[in-house]
């Protein structure tokens, strides 16, 4: 029991995540599409690009990367949320009987939880951004992915253990970015929620306080997925074996120099679609799961 007890926070943050991925892997489809296309010069319509990817790739198209989205989801979710809620746990127990946990405390704890598990899912997620945005490089140059097993092996064998790191920072960044608009403003959007008469605990609060957290979740780590699809997705230059980017830091500078600060924000109604669901459907499932695991008595 002591081994599941440890165990449970991340099962129910994993499952929570694979449910709410196999709902939105579609859109996250899209929306990848739409970042590439930005920093290429190419549409940035989601209902073009959607439309082009049903008449030339079929529907299958959407569901491209699904493996490697379940297995981030595992790893990556799982831990996030198994993770804040051990460092939640802890923090509530520093505090007095009825004191409230206080906004910068709720942060942290989000913030340290989704850097640590952002590292640990990054091969998963490097491998989901490689199989999504594979057809459309041009033929010469695509990977051709079978599967996130076959996109791990071949980018190990390919580019070096180190390689499966790639992105790692700005994954980090853009992890941390999201737990923070996600977890720890639905915590504070919760007790804001309770303090107007909301029942706690109701599915008025839990709705509610999962769609304020799908917004600040969308709003604050844009920039940084933006940032890393682009140093994910980058080759070598064919002539001059160059990357286009030093790294996360140069690569925001460049979108920045040529298209604005807004730049950084390209697809927003895509992502935020993709996004905000994802976020609620993720905290409505973990509040199931939880709920689930009370009424089996474990």
């Amino acid at each position: 029991m002591d081994a599941w007890n440890a165990a449970k926070p991340f099962v129910t943050g994993s499952l929570s995540g694979m449910i709410a991925t196999c709902c939105i892997q579609p859109i996250d489809m899209v929306k990848v599409r739409v970042q590439v296309g930005a920093a290429e010069g190419l549409s940035t319509s989601p209902f073009e690009i959607a439309g082009r990817m049903a008449r030339e790739e079929g529907v299958g198209a959407f569901y491209k990367g699904l493996s490697a989205g379940l297995t981030r989801q595992v790893v990556y979710t799982g831990a996030r949320l198994g993770l804040f809620d051990i460092f939640t746990e802890k923090a509530n127990a520093t505090l007095s009987p009825g004191e409230k946990m206080p906004f910068w405390k709720t942060s942290l704890c989000a913030l340290s939880a989704g850097g640590i598990a952002a590292v640990l899912g990054n091969p998963a997620d490097l491998a989901l951004i490689r199989m999504q945005s594979d057809t459309m490089l041009p033929a010469a140059e695509r990977r051709n992915y079978k599967h996130v097993g076959d996109a791990l092996f071949s980018i190990t064998k390919s580019e070096g253990p180190g390689g499966l790191l790639k992105g790692a920072l700005p994954t980090a960044s853009r992890a941390m970015a999201l737990n923070f608009g996600m977890l720890a403003f639905n915590a504070k959007a919760k007790d804001a929620l309770a303090d107007m008469g909301v029942a706690k605990g109701s599915n008025t609060q839990t709705f509610g306080a999962s769609a304020i957290a799908g917004f600040f979740a969308a709003f604050f780590s844009l920039p940084f997925d933006y940032v890393k699809t682009q140093v994910q997705k980058m080759k070598p230059d064919p002539v001059t074996g160059e990357l286009p980017f030093k790294g996360s830091v140069d690569c925001a500078m460049q979108q920045i120099k040529a298209g604005g600060i807004t730049r950084l924000w390209s697809g927003f109604p895509t992502y935020y679609v993709r996004i905000a669901p994802h976020a609620m459907i993720t905290l409505l499932a973990q509040d199931q799961v939880k709920k689930m695991w009370k009424g089996m008595g474990v």
